[in-house]
């Protein structure tokens, strides 16, 4: 067996073999695996008979087939746990869409408290690196294979899991994400998707606000907190915020306490909020800005038959159904003008550090959108 000839091209090799006998095209395939990165494919039979046969001998380098199949983008990525100065801007590598997945280009990117527990390792990423981010809206720029419901250009938004929105591009299972209404600016359903879930669930389904209720709101200026005081008044609630004085708040209770307690601040706020509740009240503690709260006991919730509860947005959002139909909601009272969306801060995503920091020095108000 005799190598003749070779011709190159940047994708394959071809190789002119002749043959005495039918020995199996052994030692040349051995011979050409050994160079790094290659596999290889016949066009004909691995058995070559007779002599003066032509054999094409395909070699892909799969190092280059990675690059056509994948490409850089920028994001935010974090190596270890700490303050706003460990968000890094740097390139990461993006593959295809697989199997009920779509690839999405971020056009607007919401800033979440939920953001700095991860950082901080209050909540524990899977992984380290990881990119943070729970909330996006982007335009559909690759399907998967054999996927429907879904297409590219389509315009769709999300927010819980899968983390990782601080990216221009992000690969996401289809089922996680929901169509924006065409009068919904990417800006505006960026800011709401997270906080206005949020919102839906704690106000419809948490602890159901109708009319009549007494609704009190822990840091009523921040991103839920001011759609939490919007939804609840238009659900006939009468609404009190904080730092109000104490005199004026037994007025408006007529010294009975308030039915809800929706409090996001956590240790400092926490034994306040039970303080303030009626008897048979509902304590919802749904964040933990200033920490978490004291352990506590259960003999501190006896003394008014007190409820205590610490939801989460994901186990209100199980389900594809829950999903639309709470974004559904969302959307209907953002175009109804029940929530009133204030974005009041837009930084680039690539000033992801400045935007944390300033959030938690309570520098921001509203909602804090990143711009890819």
């Amino acid at each position: 067996m005799g190598l003749l000839r070779q011709f190159q091209n940047p994708t394959f090799r071809l190789i002119r073999f002749t043959c005495k006998d039918s020995r199996r095209l052994t030692l040349p395939l051995q011979h050409l695996s050994q160079r790094r990165n290659t596999r290889f494919s016949l066009s004909s039979s691995s058995t070559l008979k007779n002599s003066r046969e032509l054999v094409l001998v395909r070699a892909v380098n799969t190092e280059a087939a990675a690059t056509q199949a994948s490409k850089m983008v920028k994001a935010i990525r974090v190596y270890e746990l700490g303050g706003p100065e460990v968000l890094k801007w740097e390139d990461v590598e993006i593959g295809e869409p697989k199997e009920g997945e779509i690839r999405v280009r971020n056009k607007a990117i919401g800033l979440n408290f939920i953001d700095v527990y991860f950082r901080k390792g209050v909540y524990k990423a899977t992984v380290i690196p990881f990119t943070p981010g729970m909330e996006a809206v982007g335009e559909v720029i690759a399907v998967g294979p054999g996927l429907t419901g879904q297409k590219v250009g389509d315009i769709v938004a999300y927010a819980g899991q899968p983390m990782g929105s601080y990216a221009e591009e992000q690969i996401l299972p289809a089922d996680r994400v929901v169509p924006v209404p065409p009068s919904v600016d990417p800006i505006i359903g960026a800011s709401i998707m997270l906080k206005g879930m949020t919102t839906q669930y704690l106000v419809r389904r948490c602890f159901k606000v109708e009319p009549g209720h007494t609704v009190l709101v822990q840091a009523a200026a921040g991103g839920v907190g001011s759609l939490l005081c919007q939804w609840a008044n238009a659900l006939g609630a009468t609404v009190i915020g904080t730092r109000i004085l104490l005199p004026v708040f037994n007025e408006i209770t007529s010294g009975k306490g308030v039915d809800v307690v929706y409090d996001s601040v956590g240790k400092d706020t926490f034994q306040g909020s039970l303080d303030c509740l009626k008897l048979r009240g509902y304590m919802v503690s749904f964040g933990q800005s200033s920490g978490g709260p004291d352990p506590v006991p259960l003999s501190a919730l006896a003394a008014k038959s007190l409820f205590l509860t610490r939801p989460t947005l994901m186990q209100y959002t199980i389900t594809r159904d829950e999903l639309l139909e709470t974004a559904g909601e969302v959307f209907t009272a953002v175009a109804s003008g029940i929530l009133r969306v204030r974005v009041n801060h837009k930084y680039p995503l690539s000033e992801a550090a400045q935007a944390h920091a300033d959030l938690e020095s309570r520098k921001t108000s509203g909602s804090v959108v990143l711009i890819p």
